[in-house]
């Protein structure tokens, strides 16, 4: 199965991207995805389920770590592996 997940982490910091957010955008930027999209107000990444479930694992717990207060997320089966 492949899955996408979109996420945002806050308290948003327009002057400066915060800690939480830098360290979300490393965890996606550094697994093993097949499509990975950073911006300012929204990030995607899509991939096999169990890589993008390990990396919405570790992303939540790092990004708490970091000073998120809230992180909001959404995960959408996009297709079979393979497709």
């Amino acid at each position: 199965m492949r899955l996408r997940v979109e996420f945002t982490t806050e308290p948003f910091d327009l002057d400066e991207a915060p800690a939480h957010a830098l360290v979300a955008r490393e965890v996606v930027e550094v697994a093993e995805l097949d499509a990975v999209d950073v911006g300012p107000f929204g990030n995607t990444a899509e991939g096999g389920a169990d890589v993008v479930l390990d990396a919405v694992d570790t992303l939540l717990r790092r990004a708490l770590r970091a000073g998120a207060t809230r992180i909001s997320l959404q995960v959408t089966v996009i297709g079979e592996d393979g497709r």
